[in-house]
C-alpha cells in the first residue's frame, strides 16, 4: 500500500519540475518521505529579538525588528554595485548588505515598513552590518511561534543556482503543513519503556522545533528508530540463517591436527589463541553453522588460528579455503601456510585471476575430487567454475573487504555451507561489530606472542629528511633492513606511482652504497615476488613500497619503517604498517613523516606516538573519520545513516540492540500481526540499499 510518503516531489506546492530536477540530482531528494528524512545540520534559536545597541561583532545569528530608512547603491570596482539598506531599531543604526539581486530588494523591502531581520553581525567602518540577511514583513510573523530556525546542508552547485537553507525550509514547511497524522513504525512496549515521542511529532519537531527540548526529544526518537531497524535486519538475518543451515559436525580431532599441534607448532599458543581456539570448536561441534569474527592485532597469531581450524576441517574429512582480497596476500597467506605445513602431507594451492590455462585446469579438477585439501585464494574462488568436492570450512581475511552478499557466494559452494571464520586486523569496538558483522559471533586474540618488542613510533615532518638518512644509514650499517613507504591512494593514483618511482630514484642516489627493492600494485605478480625475495634474504637493504605490504611476510630482520605523507593513511593501516616490523629481536622505531601542521593531522599523529593498542587507536580512527568511511557501510548492506552516529550514539545502539533481540526472540520471522508494521518498514529500509543489503 502506497503512503502519502511516496508520492513524488514534483508534486508539492512551490516545487515543480526544474526544483525537483536540483533536488533529486543534487540531495537525492525524490519524494515526500526523502525530504522529510533531510534533516537539518543545526538550529538557530528565533525566540529573541535583539536590540542594535547590544550587538558584538563575535555573535552568532541574530534578529532584529526594526524599518528600512533608506536604500543607497556603493561602486565596488568594475561595473560593480552593493546595494545598501539602512535600518534602524529605535536602538541604533545597522547597515544591510546585498552584492546581487538589488531590484528584487527595493521592490519588495519597502521603505518604513516594519520588517524582522535575522543573520550575522559584522561590522564595517565602525558599523554593523549584515550580508544577504533573512527579512520578513514583522506583522505576519509570530516570533514565539518561531522557535528555533533549522539549518539545511546544500551543495555548491545549488549554493550558485541561488539556494538557500531557507528555500528547504519553505518547501519542508510547506510539505509539514499537508502531512496527515503518520503512522507509528515502533512497538508500543519500546515507546513506552524509553518514553519516545511518537513518530509523528517527532519528524515535524526535527524541522520546525519551538525549543530546544523539542530538538532534542526529536533526535532521540528518530535515532533510535534509525540504529533499531538496523538491528532489527541484522538480528533476523542471523537467526534467519541460522534456522535454515545445518551445520557440519566436526568433533573429530585426529592425526592432522594433532601432528601439527605436536610437531610443527613454532611457538607456545598465547592464553588468548587457546580460548579461541576452544570457541571455533565448540561451533564447529554444536551442529550449526559457525559464523564467527576473528579480531586481533596485527602479529597476535591470526592465521595460525586459522590454520588449525582449518585442519580440524582435514581431520573431519573435508576441504578448507582461505581467500584474501588482492593477489599478494594470498599468495603470502599460501607462503605462510606451506612454511608452518612443511613436512606434512597436505596439499595446499593458490587459485588467484592470474592462474590460467593448464594450471587453472589442474586446480579446478583437483578441488572437485577432493585432491587439493586447502585452497588459498582471492574472490576467485567464489566464481562460479569452482566446485570443492567437500567444502566445510571458510576462512575470509580482511573482512571488510567482502560484502555479505559475497559470503553468501561462498555458502553455495557446499551441500551444507561451510563453517565460516572472518579475519581482521582492523579491531573494532564490540558494539559496532555487532552491528557490522551482526551475523556473526565475536572472538577477540587480545595478546601478543611472546618475545615482541615494543615499536618506538617517532613523528618528524618533512625537511628533517636529512637528518633521517643519516639514522637510516647507521641502522643499516648496524646489519637491519629498512621499509620506506609511499602513499598510493585510488583517487590520485597515477601521481602517487610517479612520486614513488620518483622518490626511489632519489634514494638509490641518497643511498648508493646499498641495494633497493621496490613493490607497488602494478607490478606484475612475479615481479612483486622477486623484489619481494630479495628483501626477505637480505640481498637488498631497503624496500621501498605502497601499502601492498601492510598485511605481509615476515622479515625479523627489518626493524624501520618509514611512513611519507602519513596525514593521508587512516590510523589503523598506519598501525597495520607499522606491524611489518617488531618481529625479530631488535629494537625497532616507525618514523611517520608529514607535512601538514594542521591540529587534526598532529592529533592523529600523537596518537601513533602514545599507543600501540589496536583498539585505542581503531576508536581513535573512528572518531576521525566516522564509521560510514571506516567500514564501507553499503557494502554490509546497512541504509545510510541520516542522523544516527553509530559511534557518538552507542548508548542508543545498544538500546536498540537489547529491543532488537527481544522482538526476534518472541518472533523470529516477524510474522505476527502485531509485526507487520516493522515487517514493512525494514522491506522499505533495506530494499533501498541493493544487491548488497541482507534480504
Amino acid at each position: 500500500m502506497s503512503s502519502i510518503l511516496d508520492q513524488d516531489i514534483q508534486f508539492l506546492p512551490s516545487v515543480g519540475p526544474k526544483t525537483k530536477e536540483i533536488l533529486s540530482k543534487e540531495l537525492g531528494i525524490r519524494s515526500y518521505g526523502d525530504l522529510l528524512e533531510y534533516y537539518p545540520y543545526k538550529y538557530v534559536d528565533r525566540s529573541k529579538i535583539f536590540h542594535i545597541s547590544e550587538l558584538t561583532s563575535d555573535m552568532p545569528f541574530v534578529q532584529l525588528k526594526g524599518k528600512i530608512l533608506s536604500y543607497e547603491e556603493v561602486d565596488i570596482g568594475k561595473r560593480n554595485k552593493m546595494l545598501v539598506a539602512h535600518f534602524s531599531d529605535g536602538y541604533g543604526v545597522a547597515d544591510l548588505v546585498w552584492f546581487r539581486s538589488a531590484q528584487y530588494i527595493i521592490k519588495n523591502y519597502k521603505v518604513g515598513t516594519e520588517y524582522i531581520v535575522f543573520g550575522k553581525p559584522s561590522t564595517y567602518n565602525g558599523r554593523f552590518q549584515f550580508a544577504h540577511p533573512d527579512i520578513d514583513d514583522a506583522s505576519k510573523l509570530q516570533i514565539s511561534e518561531m522557535g528555533m530556525q533549522p539549518f539545511y546542508g546544500l551543495t555548491e552547485n545549488m549554493k550558485k543556482r541561488g539556494y538557500t537553507s531557507r528555500s528547504i525550509e519553505r518547501i519542508t514547511r510547506n510539505l509539514v503543513s499537508i502531512l496527515p497524522p503518520l503512522p507509528e513504525t515502533l512497538p508500543d512496549f519500546i515507546v513506552n519503556r524509553l518514553h519516545l515521542v511518537s513518530r509523528d511529532a517527532a519528524l515535524r519537531m526535527i524541522h520546525y522545533p519551538h525549543s530546544h527540548q523539542e530538538m532534542q526529544k526529536a533526535q532521540v526518537r528518530l535515532k533510535f528508530e534509525e540504529l533499531f531497524y538496523v538491528q532489527l535486519n541484522i538480528l533476523r538475518y542471523a537467526s534467519d540463517q541460522r534456522r535454515k543451515y545445518r551445520g557440519y559436525i566436526f568433533n573429530r580431532i585426529g592425526d592432522i591436527f594433532n601432528g601439527f599441534y605436536a610437531h610443527h607448532l613454532p611457538f607456545e599458543l598465547t592464553g588468548a589463541q587457546k580460548r579461541v581456539m576452544h570457541e571455533i570448536r565448540a561451533d564447529m561441534c554444536s551442529g550449526r553453522q559457525m559464523n564467527r569474527l576473528l579480531q586481533g592485532d596485527v602479529g597476535s597469531g591470526k592465521t595460525l588460528v586459522a590454520l588449525m581450524t582449518m585442519l580440524i576441517a582435514l581431520d573431519n574429512g573435508y576441504q578448507a579455503c582461505l581467500m584474501a582480497p588482492t593477489e599478494i596476500l594470498a599468495e603470502q597467506h599460501l607462503q605462510t601456510i606451506r612454511d608452518f605445513l612443511q613436512g606434512m602431507d597436505i596439499r595446499v594451492e593458490l587459485l588467484t585471476g592470474i592462474v590460467k590455462g593448464k594450471k587453472r585446469k589442474e586446480i579446478l579438477d583437483g578441488l572437485a575430487t577432493g585432491d587439493i585439501q586447502i585452497l588459498i585464494g582471492t574472490h576467485a574462488v567464489i566464481e562460479d567454475p569452482v566446485a570443492f568436492h567437500r567444502l566445510g570450512v571458510a576462512v575470509i581475511d580482511e573482512q571488510h573487504r567482502f560484502g555479505v552478499a559475497q559470503r553468501a557466494k561462498l555458502w553455495a559452494k557446499s551441500e551444507n555451507p561451510p563453517h565460516v571464520l572472518v579475519m581482521t586486523a582492523t579491531p573494532i569496538p564490540r558494539t559496532l561489530a555487532m552491528t557490522i558483522y551482526g551475523d556473526l559471533d565475536v572472538s577477540v586474540i587480545d595478546e601478543l606472542p611472546p618475545g615482541r618488542k615494543p615499536i618506538q613510533t617517532l613523528h618528524k615532518f618533512d625537511n628533517q629528511l636529512t637528518s633521517l638518512y643519516q639514522s637510516i644509514r647507521r641502522q643499516i650499517n648496524l646489519g637491519r633492513q629498512v621499509y620506506i613507504v609511499f602513499p598510493l591512494i585510488k583517487e590520485s593514483e597515477k601521481m602517487d606511482l610517479k612520486n614513488l618511482e620518483e622518490g626511489y630514484e632519489t634514494l638509490k642516489q641518497a643511498f648508493p652504497e646499498f641495494r633497493l627493492s621496490k613493490i607497488h600494485g602494478r607490478m606484475k605478480s612475479a615481479e612483486k615476488e622477486a623484489e619481494m625475495e630479495q628483501f626477505v634474504k637480505g640481498e637488498t637493504q631497503i624496500l621501498v613500497a605502497t601499502t601492498v605490504i601492510e598485511v605481509g611476510v615476515n622479515v625479523p630482520n627489518a626493524s624501520v619503517m618509514v611512513i611519507l605523507d602519513a596525514q593521508r593513511f587512516g590510523l589503523s593501516q598506519l598501525h597495520q604498517l607499522r606491524g611489518r616490523i617488531g618481529r625479530g629481536q631488535h629494537k625497532s622505531t616507525c618514523i611517520l613523516i608529514t607535512d601538514a601542521q594542521n591540529d587534526t593531522a598532529q592529533r592523529r599523529m600523537k596518537v601513533m606516538e602514545t599507543t600501540t593498542d589496536g583498539f585505542k587507536i581503531a576508536d581513535e580512527d573512528l572518531k576521525l573519520r566516522g564509521p560510514g568511511e571506516f567500514f564501507g557501510s553499503r557494502q554490509h548492506g546497512l541504509p545510510e545513516m541520516k542522523i544516527a552516529d553509530m559511534l557518538k550514539d552507542r548508548g542508543t545502539l545498544e538500546e536498540t540492540q537489547q529491543a532488537a533481540k527481544e522482538i526476534v526472540a518472541r518472533d523470529p520471522e516477524l510474522s505476527s500481526p502485531e509485526n507487520a508494521a516493522l515487517n514493512s518498514e525494514i522491506q522499505r529500509l533495506f530494499d533501498a540499499v541493493g544487491s548488497a543489503g541482507m534480504n
